[in-house]
C-alpha cells in the first residue's frame, strides 16, 4: 500500500468538501487553538507534537458531535527573521548549512531570502503545506500572519485598551538586551538561551576602608552567618560605582556599565593583596577575612562571595580544603589557624530535620571530599529548597521565628534602605546569545514602556480563574500558580524589528511576545478580512468594542467603521458564539511567557465569560535521543517526516511517544515498526470489511467485548488528553487482540470494524477514510465516534479467552523440559475445589472461609485437604473459578494442537495422580510425554 497515495487523495476531498470549515450552527461549539508557529523556518517535530495533540482532539470532538473551530495563523513579528535575513544577505556559512541541511531549503531558494518579506511569504506557504500534507483539520479561511494591515489595527486597539487600565508603564526595568541592535530581546530572538531569565542578585557590601567588596548573593538572610568573603586569586577592576569604590571582577564591570549606574574604572588590582586582610560585615558589624577560592565564577554576579559554611555546601568544603592546604596559605601569607577557627554559624532551623550544621552533614552524606566535586550543586540545591520552604531564623539574626521566605525579603528591603545593599542582575542560564550572533546582557532599561505585570490586583483576578479553569496535566497548575506569582513587570517595545507601532509613541515597536497575547479572537476577524468584509479602513478601535466587550451601540460604530449594520453584528454573533477558547493545547516552553500573558491579557481585557477554559501542556521531542535545535541541528521537519513514514505513521507515532509534558524521542526504527504495524491493520480491515457477519461463537463475544473495553479507555483517556494512553488502547492492544482472534481462528472480525475504524479516524485519519469508504459514502471524519456499550462487554468470554492464552504459555514452558513431546494431557481440578473456591471468593476473608467451609457437610471429609488448599487459593487468587473448564478446554483442543503441533488430551486418568491433586481451579495439571 502506499500511504502518501492514500493520504492526498482523502486531503483532496477534505478540501473540495470544505468540512472542516466552521460556521456557528445549533450545535454546542468547541473552540481549540494552538500556537502559531513563528516563520524563521520549516516546522519541525516539535510542532508536530503540539499540532498532532491539537488536531486529534479537534477531530475527537468533531465526531462527539461538537461544531470545532481549529484555525491557525504565523507569527512573523520580531527580530529572527530579520537577523536570518541579515545573514542569508552575507552568505553566512553556518545559516546555508542549517538551513539546507536541516531545513531541506534548497540552496538556490535560500540565497534568494534576502528580505523579511520573502522569507515569510516562502515559510508560510512551507507551513501551510506540511499541515496540509500530514491531514490537520484546519479552517484555513482563518490564516493570517502578524504583519497584516488588520491584525495590526487589531493589536493597536489592544494596546490602547491595556493603557487606558494604568497597566502599560514606563520605567526602568532589567531586561534581556542585545548591544548590537540595541534592543531587548525575547525568546524568539535567542539562538541560545531561550529559557534563561534575569536573577536578582542582592549584593551585601562588606568594607575594608572605603573600598566595598560587593558580596553578590542569592540568599541575603544568611548574611548573619558569614564566617569570611572569597576572591578568586586573580586579577579584579577597582571602580567607581555611583561614587562608591568597588573590587569587581573585569566581566561584572562590563555589565556594570548596563545597570543605569555611573561606572568608571579606577585600575586593576591583585586579588593576592588583600588576601589575609579583614572586612566588616556590613550587618553584623563582624570583622571577617577574604580567603582565595578557585571555586569562585568571575563571570557570575560581581565575582566576589561571602562564605557561610553553616548553610552552603561549598563554602564548607572550601573552607576545610584551604584549612588542609599548606602550599596554598603559604603561598598567600594566610595563617593557618586563622582559616580553622572560622567555625560554622547556624543561623537557621528546619522543625523535623536534626541537622547541627546543615552544610556539614549533607556533605558528609553525600561524600563529597572537593570543591570540584558536581555532587556540590546537588547539595545547594537541596538545603537551599529545604531552608526556603520549611526553615525559620534563629535568635542570632534580625528576624528571629521569621520563615526563610520571608526573611529572605525583609534582609533585602533592609540592605537596600540602609545603603548596605544593592542588586545585580544576571542571567539564570548560560551563554545568552541573540540570533544576530552578539553575545546578550542585562540592561536596566530606562523611559522603556513595559506591562505591569506585577500589578496586584491584576494577578489576583489571574490566580482567582486560573483556580477556576482546568490545567491538563492538572499538576501544572502548581507551576502557573508560582509563574503568576513571580511574574514581574516586562518590556513590552523594542526599536528594531517587524511589529506593530505602539499607536501613541511610534519610535517604539510592540516586541513579538507581546502582540500574541490575544490573538485567538482575531481568527474571528480573520474570515472576514480573508473574505473581503473588511478591510483595515473598517477596524476602528469602536468596531473592537462593540464586537469584544459590547460597548458602544451598533449605530455609532457603523458610522465610524464605514460598515453595514449587518456586517457588524454578524461579526459580533460569531465572536460570542466561538469565545472563550475551550481549549489552547501548547508546549511547555511557553508556560513561564505566552501562556501566561494569555492569561493575564484575557483577565484585562474582555468579560469573564470569554476567559480561557482550558490549558493543555506537552512536551519536547528529541531525534534519536539528541535535543532537536531551528537553528543548530539536528533537525526533523514535520515535511520530511511525512514524506518518508506518511502522515497517519507520523501522527500515530509522535501521539503515542509520550504522555503529556514527559519528552518523547522519535526514533526510527521504532517509526518503522510502527508503519508496518498500521499496514498490517489496512489489510486486516480490508479483506474482512466486506464479509457478512456469522453466527455470534464464544470467541467473537470475547471481541465485541475487549473492542467495548477499547471504546471506554480510548475516549476516557481523550477527555483527559492522554494521547498515549489513547493510542495504546485504539490501536495497539486493539492489533493484539485482533491478532490473537485471528490465531485462534476467528472468522468473525467484521463485527467490530466500523467501531474501530471510527475509533482510530482522529489519529490515523487518512487510513481510516479509505477502508470507511469501501462501505460507507460518507466521512469517516464526520461520523458519531464509538459510544462504550456495556450490554456487549462480556466478562466469562474475557475470563475465557484468558484461561486459554494462560493455558497454552504453560503447557509451552513445560514442553521446553521434554524433549521430542508428543503428547500432552490435561487434568482439571476436581469440583470440590471449584465449589471451596467459590465460598471463599464470597467471604473474602480466610478465617472466615474456613470457618464457613468446615461447617458445610459436603466437604467433611475432605477436612486435611481444605485448609492448605484454602491458604494456597488466598495466595494465589480466584481468577478463573466461575468458568467451566472442561467446556473451554474441549473448545480449545484443535487450537492447542496447531499451536504446539503435538496431541492434546483432557483425560484425567492419564494424567499421574500427585500432578492431578494439585490441580487448582484455572490451573489444571498438565502432563507431557
Amino acid at each position: 500500500m502506499d500511504f502518501r497515495e492514500i493520504e492526498e487523495k482523502w486531503q483532496k476531498k477534505w478540501e473540495e468538501s470544505r468540512i472542516f470549515q466552521a460556521d456557528p450552527d445549533d450545535r454546542e461549539k468547541f473552540f481549540i487553538t494552538i500556537p502559531y508557529p513563528y516563520l524563521n523556518g520549516n516546522l519541525h517535530a516539535g510542532h508536530t507534537r503540539t499540532f498532532t495533540i491539537g488536531d486529534a482532539v479537534a477531530r475527537y470532538k468533531r465526531m462527539l458531535g461538537y461544531n470545532v473551530l481549529f484555525p491557525m495563523g504565523f507569527h512573523v513579528t520580531g527580530t529572527p527573521i530579520i537577523g536570518l535575513a541579515e545573514l542569508i544577505q552575507k552568505r553566512d556559512e553556518r545559516t546555508i548549512k542549517v538551513y539546507t541541511q536541516y531545513h531541506n531549503v534548497p540552496e538556490e531558494i535560500l540565497l534568494t531570502l534576502t528580505t523579511p518579506e520573502r522569507i515569510v511569504e516562502y515559510f508560510s506557504k512551507e507551513a501551510e503545506k506540511a499541515m496540509k500534507m500530514i491531514g490537520y483539520s484546519i479552517d484555513w479561511r482563518r490564516k493570517f500572519t502578524t504583519m497584516d494591515e488588520c491584525y495590526q489595527k487589531f493589536i493597536e486597539w489592544q494596546y490602547w485598551r491595556l493603557k487606558e487600565k494604568g497597566l502599560i508603564v514606563k520605567g526602568s526595568h532589567p531586561v534581556r538586551f542585545c548591544p548590537n541592535d540595541n534592543n531587548p530581546v525575547e525568546d524568539h530572538d535567542l539562538l541560545m538561551g531561550e529559557e534563561a531569565t534575569i536573577v536578582e542578585y542582592t549584593v551585601i557590601k562588606f568594607r575594608l576602608g572605603d573600598i566595598i567588596f560587593p558580596c553578590a548573593t542569592l540568599r541575603p538572610e544568611t548574611v548573619f552567618g558569614v564566617t569570611n568573603i572569597w576572591l578568586k586569586p586573580t586579577k579584579y577592576v577597582l571602580a567607581k560605582v555611583d561614587g562608591e569604590k568597588w573590587i569587581v571582577s573585569f566581566e561584572a564591570f562590563e555589565k556594570l556599565k548596563y545597570f543605569d549606574k555611573k561606572v568608571e574604572k579606577l585600575g586593576e588590582v591583585d586579588a593576592e593583596e588583600f588576601f589575609g586582610k579583614v572586612v566588616e560585615n556590613p550587618v553584623t558589624k563582624e570583622k571577617v577575612p577574604i580567603l582565595p577560592a578557585e571555586f569562585i565564577d568571575t563571570d557570575n554576579a560581581t565575582g566576589v562571595v561571602m562564605s557561610v559554611p553553616a548553610h552552603a555546601p561549598y563554602d564548607y568544603v572550601a573552607l576545610k580544603q584551604l584549612a588542609e592546604d599548606e602550599e596554598t596559605l603559604k603561598k598567600y601569607g594566610i595563617d593557618k589557624k586563622l582559616v580553622e577557627s572560622l567555625k560554622p554559624i547556624v543561623l537557621i532551623k528546619i522543625e523535623e530535620e536534626n541537622y547541627e550544621i546543615p552544610a556539614k552533614e549533607i556533605v558528609e552524606e553525600m561524600g563529597i571530599k572537593d570543591q570540584k566535586d558536581e555532587a556540590l550543586e546537588k547539595a545547594t540545591k537541596i538545603i537551599y529548597k529545604k531552608e526556603y520552604h520549611k526553615g525559620v531564623m534563629l535568635d542570632n539574626t534580625l528576624f528571629p521565628g521569621v520563615p526563610v521566605s520571608e526573611a529572605k525579603e525583609k534582609v533585602h528591603d533592609y540592605l537596600i534602605k540602609n545603603n548596605l545593599g544593592d542588586v545585580f542582575y544576571e542571567f539564570s542560564e548560560k551563554p545568552v546569545v541573540c540570533r544576530c550572533g552578539t553575545k546578550c546582557v542585562v540592561k536596566v532599561v530606562k523611559d522603556q514602556w513595559f506591562i505591569n505585570y506585577s500589578n496586584e490586583e491584576w494577578k489576583k483576578k489571574v490566580l482567582e480563574h486560573l483556580e477556576r479553569m482546568t490545567i491538563i496535566p492538572e499538576y501544572y497548575k502548581k507551576e502557573f500558580r508560582n509563574k503568576i506569582e513571580w511574574l514581574k513587570d516586562k518590556a513590552c517595545a523594542r526599536r528594531k524589528g517587524l511589529g506593530t507601532r505602539i499607536p501613541w509613541d511610534r519610535e517604539w515597536l510592540i516586541e513579538s511576545l507581546s502582540d500574541s497575547t490575544i490573538y485567538m479572537a482575531y481568527y474571528i476577524i480573520a474570515k472576514f478580512v480573508n473574505s473581503g468584509k473588511l478591510k483595515p479602513e473598517n477596524l476602528v478601535p469602536e468596531f473592537f468594542d462593540y464586537v469584544f466587550l459590547s460597548k458602544g451601540s451598533v449605530e455609532e460604530v457603523a458610522k465610524k467603521s464605514g460598515l453595514s449594520r449587518e456586517v457588524i453584528e454578524e461579526v459580533k454573533r460569531e465572536f460570542e458564539y466561538w469565545y472563550p477558547v475551550d481549549l489552547r493545547s501548547s508546549g511547555k516552553d511557553l508556560v513561564a511567557n505566552h501562556l501566561l500573558f494569555y492569561l493575564f491579557h484575557h483577565v484585562a481585557l474582555f468579560p469573564e465569560k470569554y476567559w480561557p477554559r482550558a490549558i493543555a501542556v506537552n512536551g519536547y521531542v528529541s531525534l534519536e535521543g539528541q535535543k532537536m535545535s531551528k537553528s543548530k541541528g539536528p533537525l526533523l521537519t514535520m515535511k520530511k517526516a511525512v514524506e518518508e513514514f506518511g502522515a497517519d505513521v507520523t501522527r500515530l507515532y509522535i501521539l503515542h511517544a509520550a504522555e503529556y509534558d514527559s519528552d518523547a524521542d522519535w526514533r526510527r526504527k521504532d517509526v518503522e515498526g510502527l508503519a508496518s504495524n498500521l499496514r498490517r491493520f489496512y489489510e486486516i480491515v480490508k479483506e474482512n470489511y466486506l464479509k457478512e457477519p456469522e453466527e455470534m461463537t464464544t470467541l467473537d463475544k470475547w471481541l465485541v467485548s475487549r473492542m467495548q473495553k477499547a471504546i471506554k479507555e480510548t475516549r476516557d483517556a481523550m477527555e483527559k488528553l492522554q494521547t498515549r494512553r489513547a493510542v495504546n488502547a485504539a490501536f495497539f492492544e486493539m492489533m493484539n487482540d485482533v491478532r490473537w482472534y485471528l490465531r485462534r481462528g476467528g472468522k468473525n472480525l467484521v463485527l467490530i470494524l466500523d467501531d474501530w475504524i471510527r475509533l482510530l479516524a482522529p489519529f490515523a485519519p487518512h487510513i481510516c477514510e479509505e477502508l470507511w469508504s469501501m462501505k460507507h459514502d460518507n466521512f469517516v471524519s464526520l461520523e458519531k465516534y464509538p459510544e462504550y456499550d456495556e450490554s456487549k462487554v462480556d466478562e466469562k468470554a474475557e475470563v475465557a479467552e484468558n484461561y486459554i492464552r494462560t493455558l497454552l504459555k504453560d503447557i509451552s514452558e513445560i514442553m521446553k523440559f521434554v524433549k521430542d513431546a508428543k503428547e500432552v494431557y490435561i487434568a482439571v481440578a476436581e469440583e470440590w475445589k471449584r465449589e471451596v473456591a467459590k465460598i471463599a471468593k464470597q467471604t473474602g476473608n480466610m478465617k472466615e472461609a474456613m470457618k464457613v467451609i468446615m461447617s458445610d457437610e459436603r466437604f467433611k471429609d475432605l477436612k486435611k485437604e481444605i485448609p492448605s488448599f484454602v491458604k494456597r487459593l488466598f495466595k494465589e487468587g480466584f481468577d478463573f473459578y466461575e468458568i467451566d473448564e472442561r467446556k473451554v478446554i474441549s473448545e480449545a483442543l484443535e487450537f492447542f494442537e496447531k499451536e504446539l503441533k503435538v496431541k492434546v488430551y483432557l483425560d484425567e486418568s492419564k494424567v499421574p495422580e500427585e500432578k492431578r491433586k494439585a490441580a487448582m481451579p484455572g490451573k489444571p495439571a498438565i502432563y507431557v510425554v
